[in-house]
């Protein structure tokens, strides 16, 4: 909540220095954005490489059926919330968002004191790729050395984000609006942010609403009741922003839910890590609206976004726990699928921290669900073999 705080300070800063500040300290305040932005482009194939690696690697613990179940669900889940979102944000921001973001454009006299380009080692497609065939290749292995590998560079780039990415977003934020407010558009894009932000947060709502009540329908349970067991875990990830930090309470749920003990002692920590519906739904819904945004870019169709929110899922088991993991991962295909541009990147950094708590609160959730059909498709099958 304190990030949130201060990313709000930073916006609120950032307009006021591009509307006052003197040409010098608009330079300096553009050569951070350019550096940092470029630091940032150097990070995300690196978070790919080493979360996704580890995640895959890590997943060879605990029974193959339950495992196998696990993952399909949660990806499954994650697929098709992303879809609903991108359904209903071409639907209703088009007419929401467009004008109210065409606002004139003022060029300003300010710029960079210096620029450096500081290049990937490779690109997003390649690093997905690398992470797959290592992280697959640990598993099937047991490579201890490559799994140490993989452990302590994603002990490397967690600080990375931890210390100094996470901490200087609201700063770099600031110089973003700061660079807006002197174009002539940040205040264009403030009405727009709120407008998003309800509908992420409506359409996490209609998405849990779905998962308890077709669950609830099909294992003839009472979604109210399931839905009344999950919202202690619901709360405590609303104000922790962390998957992480409320498995204790999301096990505890889950036993309310009457879920066997080791199914939920199994599922729950692992859909902490792969299970982001409701961080699905505000990536999806906040990439929307900046393409309508920003100049340059057009909201695309089915063809070009199904293959987005299918990479989707897949990036989203290299979220890191910390605030501001989830799009830090997509950050890389946002830029190579969907073309954004830095600019863009950090508009939907801004939109995404906003709401941070919402989505973590929504994945929470939406892990008893996952927790119910596993133990139905993979634990009872095999109690009653053994039974029988």
């Amino acid at each position: 909540m304190k990030l949130i705080l201060k990313l709000l300070a930073g916006m609120a800063l950032g307009m006021a220095l591009g509307l006052h500040a003197p040409d010098a300290l608009q330079s300096l305040l553009l050569t951070f954005k350019g550096l940092f932005g470029q630091f940032i482009g150097f990070m995300i194939p690196l978070i790919i490489v080493f979360y996704i690696m580890h995640g895959i690697a890590a997943l060879e613990s605990g029974s193959s059926r339950m495992l196998g179940w696990t993952v399909g669900l949660a990806y499954a889940s994650t697929v098709l919330s992303g879809s609903l979102a991108f359904g209903a944000a071409s639907a209703l921001l088009p007419q929401w968002v467009g004008a109210a973001v065409e606002a004139p454009a003022a060029a300003s006299a300010a710029a960079p004191l210096f620029k450096l380009e500081i290049k990937p080692l490779f690109d997003v497609m390649t690093a997905l790729t690398l992470a797959f065939v290592f992280g697959l290749g640990i598993s099937a292995t047991g490579a201890a050395r490559l799994r140490e590998l993989a452990e302590q560079g994603k002990d490397i780039v967690e600080k990375v984000l931890s210390k100094v990415l996470v901490p200087l977003l609201p700063a770099y934020i600031a110089c973003v609006f700061a660079d807006m407010a002197a174009a002539g558009t940040a205040f264009a894009t403030l009405k727009t942010f709120a407008v998003v932000l309800l509908l992420a947060i409506a359409l996490h709502a209609v998405w849990l609403a779905l998962l308890y009540g077709m669950s609830g329908l099909l294992l003839g349970r009472n979604p109210f009741s399931l839905l009344r067991a999950m919202l202690p875990a619901y709360f405590t990830a609303l104000g922790t922003m962390s998957s992480a930090a409320t498995i204790p309470v999301a096990l505890r749920s889950a036993g309310d839910m009457r879920v066997a003990g080791p199914v939920a002692s199994f599922v729950m920590p692992l859909c902490a890590t792969i299970h982001l519906c409701g961080s699905t739904i505000t990536l999806v819904c906040c990439a929307a609206a900046v393409m309508l945004m920003t100049e340059g870019l057009a909201l695309p169709g089915w063809d070009v976004m199904l293959p987005f929110i299918l990479l989707l899922g897949v990036t989203m088991v290299a979220a890191p726990g910390a605030p501001g993991g989830g799009v830090m991962s997509a950050l890389g295909i946002l830029s190579s699928v969907l073309g954004f541009p830095e600019g863009a990147l950090a508009l939907m950094i801004a939109l995404y921290l906003a709401q941070d708590s919402f989505g973590t609160a929504c994945n929470v959730a939406g892990d008893g669900v996952i927790a119910l059909w596993v133990e139905k498709m993979a634990l009872r099958p095999r109690l009653e073999m053994q039974n029988g």
